[in-house]
């Protein structure tokens, strides 16, 4: 699979729990499914409808908390308009000159902004607050090599015939292919699990949305900070929950190597979407 952010999407995220204000709606239908079947299967063995039966037990009522949450007060301060303007000019300046690098120098890289770019990202919201990720950092050279081989092999089945000719047609401009040297080259691997439920059972929800803006916050940290990255999303990922050890209840979403640019790192051409392309206005008339 290609390593461009645009590939992201194509790993299969976990499916989206059902909304709390359908599940039960959903439940009583299933129950009513279930109720006209049985008896389509009684009229079928001839067995008197008149007759009793039993009630299906219904789901208990869960009452709601009947303590307030803990609350505080908000830490927010408000800028005067010429502010905000400029902030977001320097924002979207900023951003703008980010790119997907694939060409990176060995040189080590200060471990501890790494760290602050990952507490930086876990400052994401999240359904429910469950915080459903995990990051895992690479820089052991053993390691390193074991992912490259590992996602070369996923890379040669994509090019070679799994990835159908319009999709390779649209990576072209990119000139990917299946070599990925930059996973042994950049200094540390950065390994993005979503966790499909907590380590002691408990339940998560929209995990891929909140997997997914954490990782947004990832790269907008690090090209922040100074350092280069690249969302690589090879397919299928689970030789990373091998190599690494990780959980069942964990599922591999992205894997981002992470250092400097090679001195001689060149990327494509290309272009962004004007903003009237991305953006749809609905004002009062």
């Amino acid at each position: 699979m290609s390593d461009e952010p645009d590939d992201v999407g194509t790993a299969h995220p976990p499916s989206r729990p059902p909304d709390p204000d359908t599940a039960d709606a959903d439940t009583a239908d299933a129950g009513a499914a279930d109720a006209g079947a049985a008896d389509a299967d009684a009229a079928d063995a001839g067995v008197d409808h008149d007759a009793p039966r039993p009630r299906r037990a219904s789901s208990p009522h869960i009452p709601p908390p009947t303590t307030a949450p803990a609350m505080s007060p908000l830490a927010f301060e408000r800028l005067d308009v010429g502010e905000m303007r400029r902030r977001a000019q320097d924002l979207v300046q900023h951003l703008s000159s980010r790119r997907s690098v694939r060409a990176f120098s060995t040189e080590p890289i200060p471990l501890d902004v790494l760290d602050a770019c990952i507490r930086a990202a876990a400052t994401a919201p999240s359904g429910a607050n469950k915080q459903p990720w995990t990051f895992c950092v690479v820089t052991d050279p053993a390691l390193k090599r074991r992912i490259r081989e590992a996602a070369e092999a996923e890379e040669r089945a994509f090019y070679g015939g799994r990835a159908s000719t319009s999709w390779l047609n649209d990576l072209a401009h990119l000139g990917t292919d299946a070599n990925k040297p930059f996973l042994e080259e950049a200094p540390a691997i950065v390994v993005l699990f979503a966790q499909n439920r907590s380590p002691t059972g408990g339940k998560h929800y929209y995990i891929s949305e909140s997997v997914g803006i954490a990782a947004g916050f990832f790269i907008a940290a690090l090209h922040r900070c100074g350092l280069a990255t690249l969302t690589h999303t090879p397919s299928p990922m689970a030789f990373l929950s091998e190599i690494l050890g990780r959980p069942r209840h964990e599922r591999a979403y992205l894997l981002l190597p992470v250092g400097y640019p090679a001195r001689d790192c060149e990327v494509p051409v290309i272009t962004r979407k004007p903003l009237d392309e991305v953006l749809i206005r609905y004002d009062a008339s």
